[in-house]
């Protein structure tokens, strides 16, 4: 059978939101790095979940990490990572629809005031339309995690109003962004750049993010890529440090990857706490109400890691329900990898 490929309409709410980040965010662009590296984590993190009850899921490809890789020539900027991937269902549904609750509330408190706007788009949380501020296509190729090579995805829009879905192969799980550039948009084709918005924004990231080592070259008297990797972040989970090592600016960054919130936070409490139960903390008080904070079901905020292995983000059993707007991560080192929700509620 040959794989056909569709073109599907976006959804209204998709269309004005497009519109909407294109503008709103110009300002401080670079953020689509951000959002795209925070989605290849979290993507990571899905899969080191999953395969906790099912190791088959991991394959012969156990060490996950993040690439970013650019070519100059094609004016492209690709963000790839191994985690659990997409199938096509989930394509369609993820990257074509906003499932949200609260989507109508979201658009009917935008003003049409940028700056305003700009802060309401970081909190609903929707970083992959940021692509759309720097490029004027994007692709995006996953396998899922268990599904056979023949099973994968490959996802196109120009951002306007539709895009098409075809299955391929791929030998590989999980994702690849890549976005082509809009002209103009040339200092991201830069080693230097793209490591000083890593730095920046993604230190912090528990996983290895990774890049093509550079070695200047004397004949074309320019730096060339070579095919060595190398890690660019520290990779190591920010709570674990000693807060003396933990500039302000690093705090806040950390927040605005976990709460996906584009604003600084209010206030933080980093603590270890000893005793029965031994586990860190690392709260943050968003500056400003979620404008889903009168949804009683909306259940993020706080994610579990045990260990540093990241566990859920449904942990309403950390939290009681009147303190949902607070975000942050509770580590904890007593408890199993396995945990359940009952077992949460026992200890």
């Amino acid at each position: 059978m040959g794989a056909q490929k569709e073109t599907l309409g976006f959804q209204a709410e998709v269309k004005q939101l497009l519109n909407l980040m294109i503008h709103s965010l110009y300002s401080n662009k670079e953020i689509f790095l951000r959002e795209l590296i925070s989605n290849a984590s979290d993507a990571c993190d899905r899969l080191r979940f999953e395969a906790l009850n099912n190791t088959s899921l991991y394959g012969d490809d156990a060490e996950l990490k993040i690439r970013v890789a650019f070519d100059k020539e094609a004016h492209t900027l690709t963000i790839s990572d191994n985690g659990i991937g997409l199938s096509r269902d989930e394509a369609v549904q993820h990257l074509g629809t906003i499932a949200k609750s609260g989507t109508r509330e979201f658009f009917s408190a935008l003003t049409g005031d940028q700056a305003k706007d700009a802060h309401l788009i970081g909190q609903f949380g929707v970083g992959f339309y940021s692509s759309y501020i720097v490029a004027d296509k994007v692709t995006v190729i996953s396998r899922r995690a268990g599904l056979e090579a023949s099973q994968a995805v490959r996802w196109e829009s120009s951002g306007e109003g539709d895009f098409t879905v075809e299955m391929i192969e791929r030998a590989q799980r999980g994702t690849e962004v890549t976005l082509h550039l809009r002209s103009g948009e040339d200092e991201f084709l830069s080693n230097w750049k793209l490591r000083s918005i890593i730095r920046k924004y993604s230190d912090h990231i528990t996983l290895p993010i990774v890049m093509k080592k550079e070695e200047w070259n004397d004949e074309k008297k320019e730096h060339v890529q070579t095919d060595e990797d190398e890690t660019v972040n520290q990779a190591s989970a920010l709570w674990t440090r000693p807060k003396s090592e933990i500039s302000d600016e690093q705090y806040n960054e950390f927040y605005k990857h976990v709460a996906h919130d584009f604003d600084e936070p209010l206030a933080h409490v980093h603590a270890r706490v000893e005793g029965k139960q031994e586990y860190t903390q690392l709260l943050y008080i968003p500056s400003k109400a979620p404008f889903d904070l009168f949804d009683r079901t909306a259940r993020h905020g706080i994610k579990l890691y045990v260990r540093r292995v990241f566990i859920m983000d449904d942990a309403e059993q950390l939290m009681p329900l009147y303190l949902r707007f607070v975000r942050g991560v509770v580590d904890s080192n007593d408890l199993p990898l396995n945990v359940s929700r009952e077992i949460l509620q026992q200890s």
